[in-house]
């Protein structure tokens, strides 16, 4: 493959009919990646490329037009500063005009025109402890690398925490047309916040961003998201929204949580504040459980004058995800998963606690979407087979496609829907569990392929129909294979109960049920060769790996892969999140070693015998890559054929482009090879 397209981004909200989009791509022959942006007509499908070059960074439609923009670029007199411009898309020789330089690395803009004619608009940074915004490159340079906590969570993911938090900061362009000038400083909205145990971030780390606050459209007031301040970090997921005067002029004060209007039960994470359009009310999701990250979302509508907060649809069997208000207030567009792909639903905002939302989207997983007038949708998307279609999607179901990435793509030529299908098996408690099972190219029932078992991760999570450059379903496939991946115990998407099931029960119900769905494609799938199949996870899925190594279905393979999997559950106190094993375990390693016993793979490693690949990265900080090394060496002094790759720069994922090829190459040259598609091993490995 000389070249890897990434997911097409929304990079801007909708004017005048034309949507603002940027391709990343990234060529194996240059080692180079590259963006660009690009012009949508949302009438005619049309691409244009953007007549003001590729070195911006955000966009957002905003000023006297419809066609007014108002970008981000990193092209800054300040070293890792960004400047701020603006732009009219209807001169045909359009050229921005810089309206302000910032001395920090900001990003995520959003941004509204006041009745007034200024702009106001709101970015994020890391910044010291007094509020101002931080640049690495113009920080004092310190002379010692130390690091001192007098608390725990001192990493997360792949970074450990510095003195620095995330912030949102506030700004006002005052002017008119291509005129516009800062007006005054930068304001730090967290700050004043009291913090008792944990000091107020947002966007939250590691995975927040933009969505995490919101700018109402009059201008006048800023939401946004925070973890607890009275709560540790480590072991409680709460997380409230607060209120702020856009201009910083009184401290932001408690929406939601303890201490408000909010329902008493609603006490866990908050996410996906917005604003309505007429700026009087936002819609939110928040969770009960404080200590648990999978539990439901619920959604909530809070009136700003008075902070009231009413529950919407509250006894839907769903989580929501991205929320976003109709033209006319009166409804909710929410995304959510369900049966292993992200859909888009419609709800009233006063909906009932018995209100059962239909689905308005097709097949393909939903990424991202805007309101059209009107009350469609213009919904990005994407699936097994396609990295990013683009269509709209009427309340009643009905797509009308604009762009489907497998028909334009050359590298994604000849992928479509028959690529993928779903089964149905009966679960360890007689429930019916769902198996998306993904073809080769040129699949032929009449034919028998040899068989690949994938096991997601989460344990909260799902295997369906999604594109990824990670964990690529179609890739693995195309090496000669039939993929089946379960939903079994803890899969979310398949109603609450199914994934709360799974605590205190890792290695029980959910092996159980890969046991069935096993069983269910061996016995009811006659294109399969049983006799010649590997099995492969990563995460909670690595985890498996490692548990059915040591138990009857391991036999079953020719070879297993595990990437980032826990070889130990009495390990499990070197990750971050405790929240996350204390929850999952019912409670800590001291007052309930037995649920950690039962269900610790390392116990039956007398068992071992499979072949083994095992994948642990040094940057893993949420399962420390000692799991890794624990496994591999256990694999190796039992005699079992393994290897053990590693990668120094990455963390829980390969994100890389080179990294990704190289884990994909050996990862296919194992299974290919205890298969018997390659008569040998590469020798590419260190050996003493």
């Amino acid at each position: 493959m000389a070249v890897l397209r990434s997911v097409l981004a929304i990079a801007a909200v909708l004017a005048s009919g034309v949507w603002c989009m940027t391709p990343h791509a990234y060529s194996f022959d240059d080692h180079e990646s590259t963006t660009t942006w690009h012009l949508m007509n949302i009438s005619s499908g049309d691409i244009t490329k953007v007549p003001f070059g590729d070195d911006i960074s955000e966009v957002v439609w905003v000023g006297e037009t419809d066609t007014s923009i108002l970008y981000t670029s990193t092209k800054s007199p300040v070293s890792s500063g960004i400047s701020l411009w603006t732009a009219d898309l209807a001169d045909p020789k359009v050229k921005g005009t810089r309206v302000a330089n910032l001395p920090a690395p900001y990003s995520g803009l959003k941004a509204v025109r006041t009745s007034e004619g200024d702009i106001n608009f709101l970015l994020n940074c890391l910044a010291y402890e007094n509020g101002t915004a931080y640049n690495e490159d113009l920080a004092e340079v310190s002379y010692t690398t130390g690091r001192l906590y007098d608390s725990n969570y001192v990493r997360h993911w792949d970074t450990y925490l510095t003195q620095q938090r995330y912030a949102v900061f506030s700004g006002t362009l005052t002017g008119s047309g291509s005129s516009y000038d800062l007006d005054g400083e930068m304001n730090n909205l967290l700050k004043g916040i009291e913090a008792p145990v944990t000091r107020p971030e947002c966007p939250v780390q590691p995975f927040g961003g933009s969505g995490d606050y919101d700018l109402s459209p009059d201008g006048s007031t800023v939401v946004f998201l925070t973890k607890a301040p009275e709560l540790p970090k480590a072991n409680y997921t709460a997380s409230y929204l607060y209120l702020v005067p856009h201009d910083g002029s009184s401290v932001a004060e408690q929406l939601n949580g303890p201490g408000t209007k909010a329902p008493a039960n609603a006490k866990g994470a908050s996410g996906a504040p917005v604003f309505s359009l007429d700026s009087k009310s936002i819609a939110y999701y928040q969770q009960d459980g404080v200590s648990y990250e999978s539990d439901r979302s619920k959604m909530y509508v809070a009136d700003v004058a008075s902070g009231k907060i009413s529950p919407v649809a509250e006894n839907w069997d769903a989580s929501a995800a991205v929320i976003k208000w109709s033209n006319n207030c009166n409804d909710l567009y929410v995304t959510s998963d369900y049966l292993a792909s992200t859909r888009l639903f419609i709800i009233p905002a006063d909906a009932g606690a018995n209100f059962k939302p239909t689905n308005m989207t097709d097949i393909t997983s939903v990424s991202d979407y805007y309101i059209l007038p009107g009350g469609n949708a213009l919904v990005t998307a994407n699936a097994v087979w396609s990295s990013f279609n683009v269509y709209i999607a009427s309340p009643n179901g009905e797509a009308s496609y604009l762009h489907q990435a497998n028909e334009e793509d050359p590298e994604l030529e000849g992928l479509g829907p028959d690529d993928v299908d779903f089964i149905w098996y009966e679960g360890t408690l007689g429930d019916q569990q769902q198996a998306i099972v993904v073809y080769p190219t040129d699949f032929d029932p009449s034919q028998v392929y040899d068989f690949i078992f994938y096991v997601h991760g989460g344990p909260q999570g799902y295997t369906g129909n999604v594109w990824s450059s990670r964990w690529n379903l179609k890739t693995w496939a195309d090496q000669g294979y039939v993929l089946v991946g379960p939903n079994p115990t803890g899969s979310t998407s398949y109603g609450q109960s199914l994934t709360d099931r799974i605590r205190g029960k890792w290695g029980s119900w959910p092996y159980e049920d890969l046991l069935k769905a096993y069983n269910h494609a061996c016995n009811n799938l006659p294109y399969i060769n049983c006799s010649n199949a590997v099995a492969a996870g990563a995460s909670y899925g690595g985890y498996m790996m490692n548990w059915i190594q040591g138990h009857p279905l391991g036999r079953n393979f020719k070879a297993l892969v595990s990437h980032d999997g826990v070889t130990t559950t009495f390990s499990d106190y070197g990750t971050e999140e405790l929240w996350f094993i204390q929850h999952d375990f019912n409670g800590t390693i001291w007052d309930n070693r037995e649920t950690y016993r039962l269900w610790d793979p390392l116990r039956f490693a007398k068992n071992f015998a499979t072949p083994q690949f095992v994948v642990h990265n040094d940057l893993d900080y949420r399962l420390p890559v000692g799991e890794g090394i624990a496994m591999f060496n256990a694999l190796q002094e039992l005699g079992v054929p393994s290897r053990f790759l590693n990668f120094p720069d990455e963390g829980h994922w390969v994100l890389n482009q080179e990294n990704s090829l190289f884990w994909h190459q050996e990862i296919y040259n194992w299974i290919n090879y205890w298969t018997g598609k390659i008569g040998s091993l590469d020798d590419n490995a260190i050996t003493q």
